[in-house]
């Protein structure tokens, strides 16, 4: 019986990872192209937002602002007949519009507001808890009016906005959501590709972390791909753990772990009730609006209003730009009492850390934020390409496509190793699932070579 030395174990699991690098290069490499291209247009949204709808968004300030009934009536007034109020968000800053969204006849739960988790239809029993809101609904069509006029200054589709439209053509190519699938599975392979591309690129015993001056050809682009790859890696770990966090399967995945860790974020109740209270009126936008300002952060929010005589305001944060400011609040409709809420204060620790991850991801921490994507997206198209021209390099020097795989190579991997490996493909279920593809595609390629041997 023969004995490796270490020398060779560590050859046999090189080439492992040469071949393991090469399979997640040739599966996302497409799907990494476009999620990294889409990914720039992305993040330039603001900018492109602000252009684009300057006309909507902002307005001259004035010395006296109206009531905020006035544009709430304005903007209904606006809409045709048949079109169901969602929410409002008032003007936060004094050049801001104020934001009325309507959804369309027929969209709405029956007797609720979408988005006001207490609504349900007929004959089912009242849900526990109030579904999550994240903003208007894509389906709604957000009126824009003057704060200080009550002038309807335009309505606009919440699908046509750009940042809307480029999320869905960042996360599923415009196609509908089981298409979603698509990017997941690059997302996937992406991790396995960073994962091996980090212990390929470790600097060994003669070898130099970093690109050596003079080099060219085939040695250059080895050099400089390994170096970017790997100076990016901790933002790429970043990038893929919290876009696999809202991906369809991954996403599951993560959240069982999730619950299952007591980590699942505050969920708001859906029994409260407003008290009526004999000679009260129920309060206006405008005294709602105030009761929430005095009990809420000084951030751009979303109402919607009371469903019924003794349903609730409630209110959430409508820009993710500052996960602190992040909350969920209740009043009663008559008194504005705080009948709940819920901030940065009461989020778990997961959380907070996808209260954080999630918006860097999406660039909604400033111009640094926007800087660092660029420079991500950047990094990753020149990882791609520069993987390609290296094989094609090697093509044309008449050596074989594929890394070779030395044998005994699967029998090397260190239990450490495997047991990554088994987390990995737990975790994410399109890795498993194309991983046997892989597989099969191994066996078939060490048939061919036993036949032609």
């Amino acid at each position: 019986m023969s004995i490796d030395c270490p020398s060779t174990r560590t050859a046999r699991r090189r080439s492992l990872l040469w071949r393991l690098h090469f399979w997640s290069a040739l599966i996302a490499s497409p799907f990494a192209v476009i999620a990294a291209s889409t990914g720039l247009l992305y993040v330039f949204t603001p900018q492109i937002e602000s252009a684009l709808y300057a006309h909507l968004d902002a307005v001259t300030p004035q010395a006296q602002v109206k009531p905020l009934d006035d544009a709430v009536d304005a903007a209904q007034q606006a809409m045709p007949a048949g079109w169901v109020l969602h929410s409002v968000s008032p003007a936060q800053d004094a050049d801001d519009s104020v934001k009325v969204a309507f959804m369309p006849p027929m969209a709405m739960p029956q007797g609720g507001h979408a988005g006001h988790g207490d609504a349900g239809h007929a004959g089912k029993s009242a849900p526990a808890f109030l579904r999550p809101s994240f903003g208007f609904p894509s389906r709604s069509t957000v009126v824009y009016v003057n704060p200080y006029s009550a002038e309807v200054l335009g309505q606009l589709p919440q699908a046509d906005r750009f940042n809307v439209w480029a999320r869905k053509l960042h996360s599923s190519l415009q196609q509908p959501d089981r298409w979603r699938w698509m990017i997941e599975l690059a997302a996937s392979w992406l991790m396995v590709m960073l994962v091996t591309g980090v212990f390929l690129w470790w600097p060994s015993t003669g070898q130099s972390a970093l690109p050596q001056a003079g080099a060219k050809g085939r040695v250059a682009w080895k050099q400089w791909h390994s170096f970017i790859g790997a100076t990016l890696g901790l933002m790429s770990a970043v990038m893929l753990t919290t876009g696999l966090t809202w991906s369809q399967y991954a996403g599951g995945q993560v959240r069982l772990a999730r619950d299952a860790a007591g980590q699942t974020s505050p969920r708001i109740p859906a029994q409260f009730k407003s008290t009526m209270t004999p000679g009260q009126a129920a309060l206006s936008w405008e005294q709602a609006s105030q009761a929430i300002r005095q009990q809420a952060p000084q951030v751009s929010m979303q109402i919607m209003p009371p469903k019924g005589p003794t349903g609730v305001w409630r209110a959430n944060q409508l820009e993710r730009g500052d996960p602190t400011k992040r909350f969920d609040l209740l009043l009663d409709g008559y008194s504005g009492a705080g009948l709940y809420v819920s901030g940065w204060k009461e989020e778990t620790l997961f959380g907070k850390a996808t209260g954080i991850g999630i918006p860097f991801h999406r660039g909604e921490f400033g111009w640094w934020n926007q800087a660092l994507l660029f420079i991500f997206g950047a990094g990753v198209l020149f990882s791609i390409m520069s993987g390609w021209v290296m094989y094609f390099q090697r093509r044309a020097l008449g050596l074989v496509g594929l890394p070779k795989l030395l044998p005994g190579a699967w029998r090397c991997v260190s239990p450490w190793a495997g047991l990554g490996g088994l987390v990995m493909l737990v975790a994410m279920p399109l890795l498993a699932a194309s991983a046997v593809v892989v597989v099969l595609a191994e066996i078939w390629l060490g048939w061919r070579a036993s036949k032609a041997a």
